[in-house]
């Protein structure tokens, strides 16, 4: 009976929005960008503190994020240093073909 109940629960996996293509799924799929008192930043660990928003790893969603989704998802006013910094994290993500998300 126990052996039954364990194969039927299933982990609970937390969903976040991309805030470029409004598409949610897995958090762990997503990129996290973290407003700090220093300014936004990228954050691979997940668990800085502040405010988050989620990107994939798409071209496309950063471009549309860094357009004005992202200030909007995250309540501020990205300064050219964050901008320039976001960029340049841009830039080292697969072309879009490479992605692999699942």
């Amino acid at each position: 009976m126990i052996a039954k109940l364990t194969q039927r629960i299933k982990k609970h996996v937390p969903q976040r929005t991309c805030v470029g293509c409004r598409e949610a799924l897995a958090k762990r799929n997503l990129v996290r960008i973290v407003r700090t008192a220093g300014g936004v930043q990228v954050d691979p660990t997940g668990k800085i503190a502040g405010r988050g928003a989620y990107l994939h790893d798409r071209l496309a969603c950063w471009e549309r994020g860094l357009k004005g989704a992202l200030q909007h998802a995250l309540k501020v006013e990205l300064t050219k240093e964050d901008v320039a910094h976001l960029e340049n994290f841009m830039k080292t993500l697969p072309p879009e073909a490479e992605t692999n998300l699942s």
